[in-house]
């Protein structure tokens, strides 16, 4: 989220910049605005991207139904084009080229059969796109040309190359190219001109200079930030009435999430009390927050409502019933959105399940070098992708709740366990196809009485073994009622990292998974393929594994049968209590939600961190001293940030940041967490600098600057280092085996790893 008071946010920035009237958290309108949008399970915004042409579409066809749907699109475009074609033939000034280009477009509707074969509605429609975008430009270069005409300005826009605004030669030209992918350049006034190119980034942006004829003291108009109201206090809610009212009917998925909000609403209001009485009752600004529940839009298709009573994934509306309960108790001002219409330029953070790294987000870069997906290539700051576990730094960890256990409910638990009861963590029958399982479920079956909770609708299903006593899918508070019984909750490897073992564990279970060797990936398994990540996963859920772990949760290999024997025989004779990481309680989210809201700001541009401006202890502003950045810290190998160099007000604070060295062919993930934190995005600026590699010592024959995903990095063979040119491509995930990389880690506090000892 970023800070601001009546901005509204969305979570959706697919521009080299900024977009300040309206911004969105996917949860977030109010003083500040804040905007989530789904993209996990399908990539329900695969056949039209937020900040494509509102021409382009994406034509993967699949079947009939997708067939389908492509051709209402190419209708819909037809239309666009028609009407666009009409205001083209009112111009005055239209070219005897776009003239007759116009006239080749009308030749190619008036050709166009919309009940081609299904092999061939991939090019159709990929004709009709190129036709439309092209209509468009025309459209614009015509109206460009009329104004420059009218205005007299174009020879006072020059494109200025100056050794302080290097970049702003390149942004002109990308601005030349793409300024069309996305209506907020137009919200700015940008119209296709390089002066509005060069308005635009020396006056929203920072690329560029200011225009000297500019008249910077003229008062604000629609193409100029907008006066900002007072700003308002958050107050804590405990009343989610009106939250209920406002997500609305008609759908079992909303009837689901409304479920979860009145069966928590206690473990809430407990919360609010708790986190008010942290935070001392300080000051919060009241945000304006537009939460975009994607998933559930008529655009995408609604996939998840009809399955809601038959077994289907139930982990999104989790995630988004616990985040709009979180807005709402922290005190903002929430618009719930199911309309793509309603989201065009907005700022946004995106709800990603498995995460964004930076090579496959940043555009360009992506197609360049292979990392191009269909769920990628957003431009984003990285970190305005949040996810459902922490397991992609580079992104934000937003999470959701599980249900917390009071001590009498704690007692009784363990005083009513069946110590050889299981139960199999899978709905449908599908998960229970043999492919291997009937040799371990053989082994349990010996040990212990094996419940399932398969959906069913007249017939058991046949994919279901006979021993397993199978209650069919069960209301939510009857499963607890299950999970608090039994001693084991098994997987069988699929679904991947799902809420539900988080829930089993804080009942009571122990959660038995199978390890995946080699580790599944975009590389060598199905699900993972297109997912923008390289995020390699070693077991069914690798945050249980790395983060809860024994006695709590046992990651064992299911083809070996005897430690999986093995394995059953421990569960059963040891005795676990109910557990549930404070991350994952209502107060852990409230906290976690709270310090996004107040403190992450992807509005303001970071300019690039250049140590020689710092000001130390006893020195001026701007003047250079000899004394080191990063300095040696006890009981670690990290340096940290030097208490005798003022730290700039940035947020995580850099009280926070270690300074690591990688191995080669190690992740700044990786050589974070060996040594007991966890690597912070934000801190790569701070790093990337040559006193940083000097802190280090370093030795570099060469120090380049480069666009690379694995900079700043060195290699220790070549003595070469290099720094990072593009700080969209600041990556926590990447590696080389060529190279050691400077690694930015951070600290975090006990039991919440997205926040820093100081970043309350």
């Amino acid at each position: 989220m970023t800070t601001g008071s009546t901005d509204s946010k969305i979570m959706v920035r697919r521009c080299l910049l900024t977009f300040k009237p309206f911004r969105i958290f996917v949860v977030g309108i109010g003083f500040f605005s804040l905007c989530f949008l789904m993209t996990s399970l399908g990539g329900q915004f695969s056949t039209k991207r937020l900040g494509d042409s509102p021409f382009t579409i994406h034509t993967e066809v699949l079947g009939a139904a997708e067939s389908r749907g492509v051709l209402r699109k190419i209708s819909d475009m037809l239309e666009v084009i028609l009407k666009r074609m009409d205001s083209l033939s009112k111009l005055d000034n239209t070219s005897t080229t776009d003239a007759r280009r116009l006239d080749e477009l009308s030749s190619a509707i008036n050709r166009f059969q919309p009940a081609g074969l299904v092999e061939r509605i991939q090019a159709i429609a990929q004709n009709v796109s190129n036709m439309a975008i092209r209509v468009e430009q025309i459209l614009q270069n015509s109206m460009v040309q009329s104004r420059t005409v009218r205005d007299g300005t174009s020879s006072q826009c020059e494109v200025p190359r100056e050794p302080r605004f290097p970049e702003c030669p390149g942004k002109v030209d990308w601005m030349r190219a793409r300024w069309t992918s996305d209506p907020c350049y137009a919200f700015y006034g940008v119209d296709g001109s390089d002066c509005s190119f060069l308005i635009y980034l020396s006056e929203v942006e920072w690329f560029c200079p200011p225009l000297v004829w500019r008249n910077h003291s003229s008062p604000p108009t629609q193409h100029t930030h907008q006066a900002k109201a007072p700003k308002r206090q958050a107050a804590f809610r405990t009343d989610l009435s009106v939250l209920l009212d406002q997500i609305g009917t008609g759908k079992e998925s909303l009837s689901f999430m409304k479920r979860r909000i009145r069966r928590l609403s206690q473990q809430w209001a407990l919360a609010a009390y708790h986190l008010d009485a942290k935070l001392e009752s300080r000051w919060r600004d009241q945000k304006k927050i537009l939460v975009h529940v994607g998933f559930l839009t008529e655009e995408s298709g609604d996939v998840f409502s009809p399955k809601v009573l038959k077994g289907g994934p139930l982990g999104e509306m989790v995630q988004w019933a616990d985040i709009l309960t979180a807005l709402h108790v922290l005190g903002h001002n929430l618009k719930i959105s199911m309309s793509v219409k309603e989201l065009q330029g907005c700022h946004i953070r995106v709800i990603d399940t498995f995460g964004t790294e930076p090579a496959y987000n940043h555009e360009e870069y992506a197609t360049l070098h292979g990392y191009r997906t269909n769920w990628g290539y957003w431009t984003l700051n990285s970190r305005q992708y949040m996810t459902m576990f922490p397991h992609t730094p580079d992104n934000s960890f937003m999470g959701f709740v599980s249900e917390e256990l009071n001590e009498t409910e704690k007692r009784s638990i363990q005083q009513n366990k069946v110590n050889n009861m299981a139960v199999v963590y899978g709905k449908e029958a599908s998960m229970w196809k043999p492919q291997g399982k009937e040799g371990f479920l053989q082994i349990l079956n010996r040990y212990m009485e094996v419940h399932g909770t398969v959906y069913y609708e007249t017939q058991r299903p046949p994919e279901v073994p006979a021993f397993v006593k199978n209650h069919g899918l069960l209301p939510q508070h009857e499963l607890q009622q299950l999970l608090r019984k039994a001693k084991l909750f098994i997987g069988f490897g699929f679904p991947y990292e799902g809420p539900a073992p988080l829930e089993a564990i804080a009942n009571g279970c122990v959660f038995l998974q199978p390890k995946f060797n080699p580790p599944h990936s975009s590389l060598n398994h199905e699900f993972f393929r297109g997912k923008p990540t390289s995020r390699e996963v070693s077991s069914q859920h690798p945050y249980a594994e790395q983060y809860i772990g024994r006695p709590h949760v046992m990651t064992v290999d299911y083809n070996n049968s005897v430690e999986f024997d093995s394995a059953i025989r421990e569960i059963m004779r040891t005795k676990v209590e109910p557990f549930l990481p404070y991350e994952y309680t209502c107060e852990g989210m409230l906290e976690r939600v709270h310090a996004y809201i107040q403190h992450q700001d992807f509005c303001a541009p970071e300019p690039p961190f250049i140590p020689a401006n710092l000001s130390r202890q006893g020195f001026a502003a701007g003047s250079r001293t000899t004394g080191p950045l990063f300095v040696a810290l006890s009981n670690t190998t990290a340096l940290g940030w030097s208490p005798s160099v003022a730290a700039p007000p940035v947020w995580p604070p850099l009280s926070s940041l270690r300074l690591l060295v990688s191995q080669e062919g190690q992740s700044c993930v990786e050589a974070c967490q060996s040594s007991g934190f966890t690597c912070e995005p934000a801190h790569f600026r701070f790093i990337n600098n040559k006193e940083a590699l000097r802190c280090l010592e370093v030795q570099c024959e060469v120090v380049d600057s480069e666009i690379n995903h694995i900079l700043p990095a060195f290699s220790v063979l070549r003595q070469e280092c290099g720094l990072q040119r593009e700080p969209l491509l600041f990556s926590c995930a990447g590696h080389s085996p060529k190279f050691r990389r400077l690694c930015p880690c951070r600290d975090f506090r006990p039991g919440q790893v997205a926040l820093c000892t100081d970043c309350l």
